[in-house]
């Protein structure tokens, strides 16, 4: 059993976005760079008062966490590289709130970033892993896209959704990121629209697979004391768990990490998915939201499809809202960011700093992340659920 308010005295303040481009002349550590000044001017923090960072990229390469510091200027007692994929974010601000914590440093900024320009996704996609290396690209296989229309397939044959059902997660979040200046894609989107796309892999079709672009997302977490010392509106943790290559002996990606901590996060929170105010899922493909709302407790196994009929998930319907910026199918992937992109906006909606979009009366908001695909499957899993202070 875990103790009580795990995460007691620590904020998560300042968070930023980048502005997301389709293409970019910059590199990653550009990006890197502008998350982090503008999580400063946000918090108020000088430089020097950074000691220490996380680092997620998938463009960085050949550069690493502590390039990033010596590029930046930072001196710092605490550096990690997060390669999770979508799951970093919530990896991020465990490991910092931890180290927070633990009295090693008292100021994380928790930075992501990737560049893109018409090669770099092909790129990769190439050398993203040994298996895709090796096993999938050379024969033609190359990319997430067939591995998870192949996913979505089976998720259809076993709980009967259809692509209507899909749509209605694309359409309620292009309506979302209507109200983003962030967001790509923001010209409004009907079920006509989504159902008439072109193919891509079926049963995908054009609006079911996130658009690669550039961007960044950037956060700080530091102790509640000093949150209040700045000023700052600021958000705190009440839970939080993670899982990697679960279930690896499903013959195709059925079941996540995500139920295997299911019970521990709302423990731990004090509360059950009832008492969530807004969600924020890792939306890569909607069958991968489709699973999070079942392995997370929002309705029962198979029963996703029913529930995305009867539950209104624009930021303004009244309902319960889902992806508030439009979420990585609207807003765009920017590489590892989008990592971020839910954490981020989960933040702005309980401190009452998501303007444009703000959910009133919004305190606790439930985060999670999905992440490196490999084979048939992504192989690590993460959840939080994030509170405003006082709200």
């Amino acid at each position: 059993m875990r103790r009580p308010d795990p995460y007691q005295g620590i904020a998560l303040i300042a968070p930023v976005t980048v502005p997301y481009e389709r293409h970019s002349p910059h590199g990653a550590m550009w990006f890197l760079g502008r998350s982090l000044a503008l999580a400063l001017e946000a918090s108020g923090l000088d430089k020097d008062a950074v000691d220490g960072i996380t680092v997620s990229s998938f463009t960085l390469a050949p550069d690493s966490v502590s390039s990033v510091a010596e590029h930046l200027g930072l001196d710092v007692r605490f550096a990690e590289q997060i390669p999770l994929g979508g799951a970093s974010g919530v990896a991020a601000i465990r490991r910092a709130a931890r180290a927070v914590q633990a009295g090693d440093v008292e100021v994380v900024a928790c930075l992501a970033g990737d560049t893109a320009d018409p090669g770099s996704f092909t790129g990769l996609i190439k050398d993203f892993s040994r298996f895709s290396r090796g096993a999938a690209y050379r024969y033609g296989a190359a990319g997430p896209n067939g591995v998870f229309a192949m996913i979505a397939a089976d998720y259809m044959a076993r709980t009967g959704a259809t692509r209507e059902d899909f749509a209605r997660l694309c359409v309620a979040q292009r309506h979302n990121a209507a109200a983003n200046p962030d967001a790509l894609l923001r010209k409004p989107l009907t079920v006509d629209d989504y159902l008439q796309a072109r193919p891509i892999a079926e049963p995908f079709h054009l609006f079911d697979c996130v658009m690669p672009c550039a961007g960044g997302e950037a956060l700080i977490v530091t102790t509640e004391d000093r949150a209040r010392s700045l000023g700052v509106p600021y958000a705190t943790i009440s839970a939080s768990g993670e899982r990697h290559n679960a279930f690896r002996s499903d013959p195709i990606a059925r079941r996540g990490g995500w139920r295997l901590y299911r019970d521990e996060l709302y423990e731990q929170a004090g509360f059950g998915p009832d008492a969530l105010d807004l969600v924020q899922t890792y939306d890569d493909y909607p069958v991968i939201s489709f699973v999070q709302f079942e392995e997370l407790g929002l309705c029962g196994e198979g029963e996703a499809p029913a529930f995305v009929r009867r539950t209104n998930m624009q930021w303004d319907g009244g309902g319960l809202p889902h992806n508030t910026s439009g979420g990585q199918l609207s807003c765009g992937q920017a590489g590892a960011a989008g990592g971020f992109l839910g954490l981020v906006e989960a933040v702005r909606q309980v401190t009452g700093t998501a303007h444009g979009r703000q959910i009133p009366g919004v305190a606790r908001a439930l985060v999670s992340g999905y992440g490196m695909v490999n084979f048939d499957r992504g192989i690590c899993t993460a959840a939080a659920i994030v509170a405003g202070a006082g709200r």
